[in-house]
C-alpha cells in the first residue's frame, strides 16, 4: 500500500466509528425506551413494536460500519499493531457483532411470531423464553466482549501513541464497567450505551487529527 492510500485510512476509520455509533446509539435507545416503561406492552403495543423494528432495521448497516472500522484503525496503526492485542481486538469485535446480530435476529423473530401466531399462550412462551435468551446474549456475553474489545484497542492505543492518553485511561474505566457489570440488570442496557459513545469520541477525535494533518498545523504523534 503507498503512503496516499494509508493516509486515507483515518479519515475512513473515523467516518466508519461515528456512522457506527450514532446507528447503535439510535438503536438502543429506541429499544431501552420501548421496553422502559412496561416490558410486558413488548409485542403488543403497536408503537413499540414500530421503534423495535426500526432499530433491528438500523443494526446491520452499524455493524457494517463496525466491521469498516475495525478494519480502517488496524490500517491506521500499520506496522506499529501488537500481534497480540490486535488479536483479542479484532476476535472480541467479531465476537460482539456476532452476539449484536444474533439477539437482534431473536428479537424480530418474537415480534414476527406474535404477528402471526393467534394462540396467546403459544406467543407468551416463546416471548419468555425470547426474552431471557436475548438478556443473557447482551448482558453476559455481549457487553463483556465490548469490554474487551475495548481494553484491548486501548492497551494498542497507549503503546502507539494514536490517541491522548487520556481517551485510552478513560476506555479502561469503561471497560471495566461493562466487564464488572456494575449497576442493576435494569440498567445495563444504558450502561451498553457508553460503548458506542467511547467509540464515537475516539473517531471524531481521528477526524479532527486527520483534518489538522492537512490543514499543516504541528499534530500529536499518532
Amino acid at each position: 500500500m503507498n503512503l496516499r492510500e494509508r493516509l486515507k485510512a483515518p479519515k475512513a476509520a473515523a467516518i466508519a466509528g461515528i456512522v457506527f455509533s450514532i446507528l447503535l446509539i439510535i438503536s438502543l435507545v429506541l429499544i431501552l425506551n420501548s421496553i422502559a416503561l412496561n416490558p410486558s406492552d413488548v409485542g403488543t403495543s403497536p408503537i413499540a413494536n414500530k421503534n423495535i423494528l426500526l432499530a433491528l432495521d438500523l443494526v446491520p448497516f452499524a455493524g457494517i460500519a463496525f466491521l469498516w472500522f475495525i478494519g480502517a484503525v488496524r490500517d491506521r496503526l500499520g506496522e506499529r499493531e501488537d500481534q497480540f492485542f490486535a488479536t483479542v481486538f479484532l476476535g472480541s469485535g467479531l465476537l460482539f457483532l456476532a452476539m449484536l446480530f444474533a439477539a437482534s435476529a431473536v428479537t424480530g423473530s418474537l415480534l414476527f411470531l406474535n404477528e402471526e401466531t393467534a394462540n396467546p399462550t403459544v406467543t407468551s412462551t416463546y416471548y419468555d423464553l425470547g426474552r431471557v435468551v436475548i438478556r443473557v446474549i447482551l448482558n453476559t456475553y455481549g457487553i463483556r466482549m465490548a469490554g474487551v474489545f475495548m481494553i484491548s484497542i486501548c492497551t494498542i492505543f497507549l503503546r502507539s501513541s494514536a490517541v491522548p492518553r487520556w481517551m485510552a485511561l478513560l476506555g479502561y474505566a469503561l471497560a471495566a464497567l461493562m466487564l464488572l457489570r456494575i449497576g442493576s440488570i435494569n440498567r445495563l442496557g444504558w450502561v451498553f450505551i457508553l460503548f458506542p459513545l467511547w467509540v464515537l469520541l475516539i473517531s471524531v477525535y481521528i477526524l479532527i487529527d486527520n483534518y489538522r494533518r492537512k490543514t499543516g498545523s504541528t499534530p500529536n504523534e499518532t
